[in-house]
């Protein structure tokens, strides 16, 4: 082992040697390389031209005021272009969607917004203003800024996917250490070193510290321990090391057979723990991180959940905790509340009986009385309690997919009204989009003028299918446009769909206020998306009132924004099967 450390710092020292030659001859080449900038920025100074030209991008501009130079710390952005991934014409968006907005403004809605769970339609609208292409804001936002919020809203959201398409197409955005850094930990957390490694990999330069640890880590997974040992000697030279990876590499490099330390800072030295200890053994609490349950259940590392005793509170959390991120069935958690015992009287008193129970023994009861139901009324009561409980415990995806199940199995037409809002945002939703559209030319925002917002029909022949829909929907005396109904009128009037003699369409009329019209009229197209998440917020499209759903239609189509609009539309509106 000490031969091996001489030779590293045989090897070390010819590499700074070789290191401060290449920077002295740099160094020199450096300075002449000055000199001819400046000689070269003497002569321009001769000769210089003061024409504005607003179509090149600007740094700090120089102003000639008699003989004295003046610096203008007045940054001009008008074409400095912010990292994304999506062209502005694939959602009704330009180039300059920020251009026209104060970044104060900007900053303010996104600090909000961030502190929100937001639903899916939230989301989709928040990757479309931060990842479209477009130029900064013009004032009060750096790019370092917008960039910042850009980044923060892609870890949030948990697309590795996307994240790696981010990555790919911006590779000079300053601050894609944090990505890297992202990407590795997940892939770590799964326990697959090769992708972990390969995100490592993309990094030219390596400046943080945990990232050269990973870096190193790396090199000997590579089986390139010669240049993971240059680089922890040169990483020693010039700082401090972490006392816990300065161990483990010596294990890792031979240098020592075992270390027992053990570490769950973060997902790096969690699995250095697991690699260096030979009877690497961990069981994780309620408040481990979720990188650690990912890890232990991609590694096989979790003790076996089946055979859990019920009167060891912490043996039921640790399952549904389990459930909640994924490594256990939520099928098996279901049959784990089947085997509490209630007498009769609990059963028939669910609701008093529950307010006394702690909170997993309350949900055994409800999914037990629900079983026991036959009342649709009921048996809804008790499902919506028992998803409320779970949401109220942070496990809310322990029975995402069952409730699911249980809901496609209901007839539509036998839940009682006040439900149905419920049902349907209960349903998966990835599902549920995959379903093909049913129409019923009975309804008019069931119709086949759908076809129009799948882009299947031209204006000329939609306009021919919405006059003979009225025209039979008016002939019949026991039809009236409904809320949906006229959404759909609303949004083909603004198309272009000439619409006559529907009284409702003034019925629903939706003023917006003055603060949105100047929105509008300013054509900041990019704080009206923002402006749209912050009003669906955590919602669900299901879950939102009439009022709402109008006011967001009124918008979209004022702001020309109609592929998002035909988004929604064909969401709340037709039958799916």
């Amino acid at each position: 082992m000490k031969i091996l450390k001489q030779l590293s710092k045989i090897l070390f020292s010819l590499y700074l040697f070789l290191f401060v030659q290449n920077s002295h001859a740099e160094e020199i080449k450096n300075i002449w390389s000055e000199i001819e900038k400046k000689e070269v920025s003497n002569n321009k100074l001769n000769n210089v031209d003061i024409s504005n030209n607003k179509n090149q991008t600007q740094g700090i501009k120089v102003q000639l005021s008699n003989e004295n130079i003046l610096v203008d710390q007045n940054l001009d952005n008008s074409n400095v272009l912010l990292a994304g991934l999506f062209d502005p014409d694939l959602n009704d968006l330009n180039l300059e969607m920020w251009t026209n907005t104060n970044g104060l403004e900007i900053k303010k809605l996104l600090e909000k917004i961030q502190t929100k769970k937001l639903s899916s339609f939230s989301e989709r609208l928040m990757d479309i203003a931060l990842l479209t292409n477009s130029y900064i804001p013009n004032q009060n936002f750096s790019i370092d800024e917008f960039e910042n919020f850009t980044l923060d809203h892609l870890i949030k959201k948990k697309n590795f996917a996307l994240v790696e398409e981010f990555i790919q197409k911006n590779s000079s955005i300053k601050n894609k250490e944090r990505l890297i850094e992202h990407v590795a930990n997940y892939y770590l957390s799964l326990n697959q070193i090769d992708n972990s490694c390969s995100a490592i990999d993309s990094l030219n330069l390596v400046q943080d510290e945990y990232l050269t640890y990973f870096k190193i880590y790396c090199l000997i997974h590579q089986n390139k321990k010669d240049e993971a040992q240059l680089l922890f000697d040169l990483k020693s030279e010039l700082d401090l090391l972490n006392d816990f990876f300065v161990k483990k590499f010596e294990v890792l490099m031979g240098y020592e057979d075992n270390n027992f330390i053990l570490s769950d800072e973060n997902v790096l030295y969690f699995h250095l723990s697991h690699r260096t200890d030979k009877n690497f053994l961990y069981y994780p609490s309620l408040e481990s991180d979720e990188f650690v349950w990912k890890y232990l259940s991609n590694s096989n590392l979790l003790k076996n959940l089946n055979n859990l005793d019920l009167s060891d509170i912490d043996q039921i959390k640790f399952l549904e905790k389990a459930t909640s991120e994924g490594i256990s069935e939520e099928k098996d958690l279901l049959k784990m509340y089947k085997k509490f015992q209630f007498d009769i009287d609990q059963l028939i008193n669910f609701d008093e009986t529950y307010k006394t129970l702690p909170d997993y023994e309350g949900r055994a009861l409800l999914y037990q009385r629900f079983l026991l139901t036959d009342n649709m009324e009921n048996k809804f009561l008790l499902l919506s309690q028992l998803a409320n409980s779970f949401e109220n415990s942070n496990f809310k995806k322990s029975f995402d997919d069952e409730l699911s199940k249980i809901l496609k199995k209901m007839d539509k037409n036998e839940i009682p009204s006040k439900y149905l809002s419920f049902y349907e945002n209960n349903l998966v939703t990835a599902e549920n989009k995959r379903n093909k559209i049913k129409f019923n030319n009975e309804v008019f925002h069931q119709s086949k003028v759908l076809n129009y917002f799948l882009n299947k029909n031209s204006l000329p022949k939609t306009q021919k299918i919405t006059d003979n829909l009225i025209s039979k929907m008016k002939k019949n005396k026991d039809y009236s446009f409904n809320f949906k109904d006229v959404l759909l009128l609303q949004s083909l009037k603004y198309d272009g769909i000439e619409i006559s003699n529907v009284d409702e369409l003034s019925q629903y009329k939706s003023d917006l206020n003055p603060e949105i019209e100047k929105i509008i009229n300013n054509n900041e197209s990019g704080l009206i998306l923002l402006k749209l998440v912050e009003i669906i917020g955590e919602k669900e499209l299901a879950e939102l009132n009439s009022e709402t759903l109008n006011y967001i239609i009124e918008i979209m189509n004022r702001t020309k924004l109609i592929s998002l609009r035909n988004e929604l539309l064909l969401e709340i509106l037709p039958l799916k099967v």
